[in-house]
């Protein structure tokens, strides 16, 4: 059975759902940050995602082979403390959604959770992790010079819509989307889709409940300048229209 994995732009909120996984006994790993991202995912990420963006996954022979060996390699540690009795296994960390074709093509099995929150809220998140480290390799040229809000949803439009594209055209019933916002209004038969979807055992709904608290942050970007969220539609209107937001 291949990995289960949770990706996402930066600051979309994944935390509680990977507590939520990891009670229904999926093996997440045991070298957790306070986020329970995964730390040698998050490694590999770091060395990865912007040679692999920049080259549209076209790397040369010397470097996919060393992809693949540095792959094997985490994963081996990842798994060093799998359970016996644990309901399957994978990680949380956000920035796999840049990586899943690689994933996908490197372990055909794997099941993918492409976990949204709505980008004008991320807009102003203090977490720009993902434009700061990411944003070179995907931001246009165009896109360079815009305010940081702007920066941020025109990477959250972009890699949202590549990762909808591959996970619809290409893992069908291996992928599955969910929405911050769902979480947070029915967190209950949320999670149950999580749970059938990685085939995990217990009282989802329950477990939901009593983790899901939606925070002040949500709707923020209502507080906003007008013109700033005209912008925001502007560059990112058709990907908010596709994920349910406009």
């Amino acid at each position: 059975m291949g990995p289960r994995v949770i990706g996402a732009t930066g600051g979309s909120g994944t935390r509680v759902l990977a507590g939520i996984v990891r009670a229904g006994g999926l093996f997440t790993g045991t070298r957790l940050n306070d986020y329970e991202d995964a730390l040698d995912f998050g490694a590999y990420s770091d060395r990865w995602i912007n040679p692999w963006v920049s080259s549209n996954g076209t790397l040369d022979a010397s470097q996919q082979a060393e992809m693949a060996a540095d792959l094997e390699n985490v994963v081996t540690s990842h798994c060093a403390d799998l359970p016996a009795d644990a309901r399957g296994w994978g990680w949380k960390e956000p920035r796999s959604i840049y990586l899943m074709k690689y994933y996908d093509e490197a372990m055909p099995t794997f099941r993918f959770v492409h976990y949204l929150r709505d980008g004008r809220d991320m807009a102003f998140s203090e977490n720009q992790n993902q434009l700061r480290k990411h944003g070179s390799v995907v931001l246009d040229a165009d896109q360079e010079g815009l305010d940081r809000p702007l920066q941020s949803i025109a990477v959250w439009a972009k890699v949202n819509t590549w990762a909808a594209d591959y996970g619809e055209q290409k893992l069908g019933d291996r992928y599955l989307q969910v929405r911050f916002e769902d979480l947070c209004s029915d967190p209950g038969a949320t999670a149950r889709r999580v749970f059938d979807f990685f085939e995990l055992e217990g009282d989802a709904e329950g477990m939901a409940e009593a983790a899901v608290r939606p925070p002040s942050t949500l709707g923020r970007w209502r507080d906003e300048k007008s013109d700033t969220v005209r912008g925001l539609h502007e560059i990112a209107g058709p990907a908010l229209t596709r994920f349910g937001y406009v």
